[in-house]
């Protein structure tokens, strides 16, 4: 078939099986990439890509799934399938500028120069925002590539006219600016800590809300808000705290979110009265009070520009040991493995072959930690050791960390033990954020859980549950006054329930009643408490849950 003729690219768009979803995206690419080559007249050829731009997105969007729930390695087999689909948006993106090219020429297509604009920088966002969505650095060029659309559309003086697009779910239109916000705003909502169904979301708000943001031309930036962000269309990433963009000759901008964070705080609003999602357009698969937290989240980088970082971040060097699997987490901050506890040494009389509760081998005896050397040594053994990861930066909140390619994988929102290079101790922490290089190197951000930890054991009881069944290991965190924390417990995901009772052995039999959830994780439960009584853990209260 000969791709480079339109009337034949119209006749195969009749016949693709959307059910072939790899044959379909390459029958597309295969045409959208020899009308390229063949040239055909500008208005042919914009009206095969706009009858072709429906199956485009669906087909992009159902390959998209196979690497959207995990940080996608750069040697993965699933890898090759975003380079397939990176390859077609900016294929898509090179034709509609083509297309304006020999418009501005010849001038057959004058009154679609605002919708070539918006084409071009919509695919060239997308093709950005895909790496987001795969959780990898974006290739050099990328963000230049998409501020050189821009400004392309600012010079011929059609950024700000809206155009119809079907394809956009909330305004079913779009200006070249408003497509080029959403990308930028995409890149604000940390999209490296978002979870798949998370990252859809941010995606479609964010063409929700770009009509109310605004870009300016910034010729003093020395004369502009110190948190105002700014972007230079020279350089090849995002938005920025505008006093550091700064440069001989440069194309500076500046964001203005003011309207947007007005917009926010009345949806917010409207959450709070009742309306639904789908009736304020942030769609009907979310429910109302998730996309209430989730938008919450958003009107600090949304709405309130670079407000700057609670705790700045530090240049560090040396390494953090780092380990993810429950119990190991137990065995690194207690110092031996997890015990049962002692109520059950009559119960059972397997003080001598308490290695069966454990990790299958002898633990220490009970009341006694491990020497540092007999830690990492049973660490090695048991098969609970840590990796090390080299420290990046670091900030009082947190850590961002680097590690070789074939690190353990990771989960967003999973708990984790952390030593710092200059730790004595292991903390909590969890994972905020996960990113695959160019270079096969892992990146992470981990939020550590304010105070010191250690394990404790607890069991859910009611009317329904035994005194036979066994404490599970969990972490008590101190109340931290300077940071406003309460004491908590970190239970295993899915044990909070409001008021729900549960045992607690923490030196001592308790009983004790969760009250607030503080955090939830992929694993983990993270909740305030009341101590309720002190007694047997064998006691049964009154309601079961």
């Amino acid at each position: 078939m000969d791709y480079r003729r339109p009337a034949e690219c119209l006749e195969l768009l009749k016949r693709l099986h959307p059910v072939d979803v790899d044959g379909t995206q390459r029958q597309l690419s295969e045409m959208v990439a020899g009308l390229l080559d063949g040239e055909p007249a500008a208005n042919q050829h914009l009206e095969v890509l706009e009858c072709a731009r429906a199956q485009v997105e669906l087909a992009q969007t159902q390959l998209a799934t196979r690497y959207a729930s995990h940080p996608l390695p750069p040697d993965s087999i699933e890898n090759q399938t975003l380079q397939r689909v990176v390859a077609l948006w900016r294929t898509m993106a090179k034709s509609y500028a083509r297309i304006s090219e020999e418009d501005a020429s010849d001038g057959t297509l004058g009154d679609q120069r605002a919708l070539l604009a918006q084409r071009r920088i919509d695919y060239a966002g997308k093709a950005l925002i895909e790496y987001f969505r795969a959780r990898r650095a974006p290739p050099a060029g990328a963000w230049a590539e998409l501020h050189g659309s821009f400004a392309d559309a600012e010079s011929r003086g059609v950024a700000q006219v809206r155009v119809p697009d079907p394809l956009n779910e909330v305004w079913k239109a779009q200006s070249p600016v408003e497509s080029y916000v959403s990308a930028l705003l995409v890149d604000l909502a940390n999209p490296f800590g978002r979870s798949e169904r998370e990252f859809g979301w941010v995606y479609r708000w964010a063409q929700r809300f770009a009509p109310y943001c605004g870009l300016s031309a910034e010729a003093a930036p020395e004369l502009a808000k110190p948190a105002a962000y700014g972007l230079d269309l020279g350089a090849d990433h995002g938005l920025r705290p505008i006093g550091l963009l700064a440069r001989p000759g440069a194309s500076l901008w500046r964001f203005d979110a003011s309207r947007l964070a007005g917009q926010i705080r009345a949806v917010l609003a409207q959450f709070k009265q009742g309306a639904t999602p789908s009736s304020l357009g942030l769609g009907a698969d979310c429910p109302a009070d998730v996309s209430a937290k989730l938008l919450l989240s958003l009107y600090r980088p949304w709405g309130l520009a670079s407000a700057g970082r609670r705790f700045p971040r530090r240049g560090s060097r040396g390494s953090a040991e780092l380990c993810a699997d429950w119990l190991a987490i137990g065995f690194h901050v207690a110092g031996k493995s997890f015990e049962q506890p002692p109520v059950y040494e009559t119960q059972r009389s397997l003080r001598s072959d308490i290695s069966l509760l454990t990790f299958g081998e002898r633990a220490a005896p009970a009341g006694e930690a491990w020497t540092e050397k007999q830690r990492r040594d049973a660490a090695v053994r048991l098969g609970v050791d840590c990796r090390r990861w080299e420290m990046a930066d670091h900030s009082v909140g947190g850590f961002r960390l680097r590690h070789g390619p074939h690190a353990e994988r990771f989960e967003h929102r999973q708990l984790v033990g952390i030593r710092p290079p200059d730790g004595e101790r292991f903390l909590l922490g969890k994972v905020s954020w996960l990113m695959y290089r160019e270079d096969g190197v892992m990146e992470a951000g981990i939020h550590v859980l304010p105070g010191l930890p250690h394990v404790a054991a607890a069991r859910p009881v009611g009317l329904n549950v035994g005194g036979h069944v066994a404490h599970q290991q969990v972490f008590v965190l101190p109340a931290t006054p300077a940071l406003k924390t309460p004491a908590s417990l970190v239970l295993p995901g899915g044990w909070f329930q409001p008021q729900r009772v549960i045992d607690l052995h923490d030196g001592r039999p308790m009983q004790v009643r969760l009250a607030e959830l503080l955090m939830r994780g992929t694993n983990f439960d993270q909740v305030s408490f009341e101590v309720l009584e002190s007694g047997a853990p064998d006691a049964q209260p009154e309601t079961a849950r």
